[in-house]
């Protein structure tokens, strides 16, 4: 193969729901046969959109380009729009960007961890998650984990922002899913309190608020987390109040990670710099892939901020890996979400895909990200294009909320 003549032949975006979660995938073709790329364009509520933007503006925009070329197509393609750095353009760039990290990596015949400087561990620590109904079902459901292997765990009770059937509600209150922040707050505090008595120090453990506190519930309920040691405590403010960090960074030392709902540097620039949260948590393909993230380790590591990147059951196991790749490679990574245990369909999907043991995820050493794509079965499983009730969120007065 003459590298000097590779170019890229096709660009194609896959949909797949395996566990009915819509998932986007960019496949790159290049002029060598058998050689393309594989990577995770998913932004599952929009992923038409994201589908759009891959197939009538990046493939034309690609098609004849040296895929090897990575910083350069990574560069033009966030700037050809003229305006960048919403979700949908970022994650349709980030399936680009890991489509041709994976090509580099098969070029190289090497796995990603080691085109980023090889390994800085053995394995990567994860938590899972355990979704209770109520304060006794989360007691039983740390439990299984712990027995299952897992030595760290993010509990939540009743969806985020909990659910209180005696909430006080207006008289033919507007649709939506409704909340009590009171309530809210008052139940996992409480549940952190049993969970400490049952479990002591033996499990890790951490909760994610997901914004639904204003700022001065979040300084308050942060301030009471306190006892309970957290891994960290995540998502405490939307991303539009995050100036207020400097106030519950002064009233709190419980552990705080912030960013998966970033999409522009400017949202994590100042708190990382000064040093507001100790976990910065993007979703890799919302901030447009390998590329950006990889430096974005760089300037974490110069203040002292650990990574613990997003990994949620919308990601393709694609995304998956890329995630487990950076923090394999990575001197201040923390840890790494595992939302759930990734079902067989997934496996017989997305071959490859890393897998769990003891509460660590391990990625295969074969070139590139290490997963592949079985289309025709990846074909068996297709999108459905509803809009997401869990987002409609309300309080009590029917006032809407950021989910």
């Amino acid at each position: 193969m003459n590298q000097l003549t590779l170019k890229i032949r096709n660009v194609k975006a896959i949909t797949t729901a395996p566990e009915g979660i819509n998932l986007v995938v960019v496949k790159i073709e290049t002029t060598e046969p058998g050689l393309y790329g594989l990577g995770c364009a998913t932004f599952t509520q929009r992923y038409l959109a994201v589908v759009t933007v891959i197939e009538k503006y990046l493939k034309p925009f690609l098609i004849g380009k040296d895929p090897q070329r990575i910083e350069d197509i990574w560069q033009t393609t966030m700037v050809n729009s003229y305006w960048r750095n919403g979700p949908i353009l970022n994650n349709a760039i980030s399936g680009v960007d890991m489509a041709l990290w994976d090509i580099k990596g098969k070029l190289a015949k090497m796995p990603l961890y080691q085109l980023f400087g090889g390994k800085c561990r053995d394995a990567v620590p994860a938590y899972i998650h355990a979704d209770a109904k109520s304060i006794d079902h989360a007691l039983e459901l740390v439990e299984e984990r712990k027995e299952a292997g897992w030595k760290n765990i993010r509990v939540q009770v009743g969806g985020y922002g909990g659910d209180d059937p005696r909430m006080h509600r207006p008289t033919h209150p507007t649709p939506g899913v409704y909340y009590d922040p009171k309530v809210y707050m008052r139940t996992m505090i409480k549940t952190f309190e049993k969970l400490r008595e049952k479990f002591g120090n033996e499990v890790g453990l951490c909760h994610d608020v997901h914004e639904r506190l204003s700022p001065h519930e979040a300084m308050y309920f942060a301030k009471e987390m306190e006892p309970f040691h957290l891994l960290f405590l995540e998502d405490v403010l939307p991303p539009e109040q995050v100036m207020w960090f400097d106030h519950i960074r002064s009233h709190t030392v419980t552990a705080l990670a912030q960013g998966e709902l970033f999409n522009n540097p400017h949202e994590w620039m100042d708190i990382v710099m000064n040093r507001y949260i100790d976990y910065l948590r993007l979703h890799v393909s919302q901030v447009g892939g390998v590329t950006p993230i990889r430096k974005i380790i760089a300037f974490c590591g110069a203040f002292g901020v650990r990574t613990a990147w997003h990994g949620p059951g919308d990601l393709t196991a694609i995304g998956h890996a890329v995630n487990a790749h950076l923090d394999l490679s990575s001197p201040n990574f923390g840890i790494q979400e595992w939302s759930c245990s990734i079902k067989e369909t997934t496996y017989e999907v997305f071959p490859g895909t890393p897998i769990v043991k003891d509460g660590y995820i391990y990625v295969n050493d074969k070139p590139g990200i290490g997963v592949d794509i079985d289309e025709k079965e990846a074909a068996k499983y297709p999108c459905h294009d509803q809009l997401p009730e869990w987002t409609l969120a309300r309080l009590p007065d029917g006032t809407a909320a950021r989910p």
